[in-house]
């Protein structure tokens, strides 16, 4: 038998925030993590990788998307887990961490995600424009440009046009057998979310991309002429030429960048994200990820 507690909860000054619950049978529930394992696979080309901690708000900061494995527990990002790791890094981060839930525990999911291929499309949207995508052309190849060269008009043709492919359902997939995969609960094998047409995204979503075009774009007319300029930058090497880094290497904030447009465009792109988070957070309840 389940048991909730409800408290009201105030702040410093008083002013009510409203009511918390607490689940007193938590213990039974399967963990986000262990949902997340199911997509374990060895056999496809790596893209990048996912850090991984416990499944809990206090942790939320330390999951990113990495171009090495600068953390003690990671998963490769391949064609065949793209989709459901989105759907773990959006579930993660789309609502923000605060004192009030910093305890509370992301859990494992009931089936209805898998059948919903808008929800895991805007996932996918938000995973590549969110602050904790830190892919860097500077270490590997850059599989994570959603656009074409003609779009924001790159000087040069990329090194993959994987995500483009990707969202257009061009991949072509092989029926490789990945002994590290459990995906049976969802698919017969690792193809089960690789898209076969165009992928379809809310409005929310196509705003985040409209928004990350135009900031894509702007590097692109700004840069090209720069000894540095790199036709492969990724998000975070567009942040990185704009707000540069500290003594201590860590990149400046946003305000510290020279460049006005930029900034505008930035800020266009994180308001986006935040109505898009909004739209996934409704499906987060609804899927299980998190109890209400």
């Amino acid at each position: 038998m389940k048991r909730i507690i409800t408290l009201d909860i105030f702040d410093e000054k008083g002013a009510s925030l409203g009511k918390k619950r607490f689940y007193t049978t938590l213990d039974k529930h399967k963990s986000l993590n262990q949902w997340w394992v199911n997509f374990k696979d060895s056999v496809n080309e790596m893209l990048g990788l996912i850090s991984n901690y416990p499944s809990d708000f206090q942790n939320q900061q330390k999951v990113c998307l990495l171009s090495k494995p600068l953390a003690r527990y990671c998963l490769n990002i391949t064609q065949s887990n793209l989709i459901p790791f989105s759907v773990y890094f959006s579930v993660r981060h789309c609502i923000k961490a605060t004192w009030i839930n910093d305890r509370d525990q992301f859990l494992y999911p009931n089936n209805k995600w898998a059948q919903d291929s808008v929800f895991q499309s805007d996932c996918l949207a938000f995973m590549l424009f969110h602050g904790q995508h830190r892919i860097t052309s500077k270490v590997g190849i850059n599989h994570f440009i959603p656009f074409s060269e003609k779009e924001i008009g790159a000087q040069e043709a990329f090194e993959s046009h994987f995500m483009q492919d990707f969202l257009q359902g061009k991949i072509k997939h092989d029926c490789a057998t990945n002994k590290d995969s459990k995906q049976s609960l969802f698919g017969d094998d690792d193809i089960a979310f690789i898209p076969t047409k165009p992928l379809t995204f809310s409005q929310e979503a196509q705003e985040v991309l409209n928004a990350g075009k135009e900031l894509f774009r702007h590097y692109h007319t700004q840069a090209k002429e720069d000894k540095d300029y790199n036709p492969n930058a990724s998000l975070y090497d567009i942040k990185a030429h704009f707000q540069g880094f500290n003594d201590k290497g860590k990149m400046n904030p946003p305000q510290k960048a020279d460049d006005e447009v930029y900034k505008q465009k930035l800020g266009e792109l994180n308001y986006a994200l935040k109505a898009l988070a909004k739209k996934i957070e409704v499906k987060v309840y609804e899927y299980g990820f998190l109890l209400p």
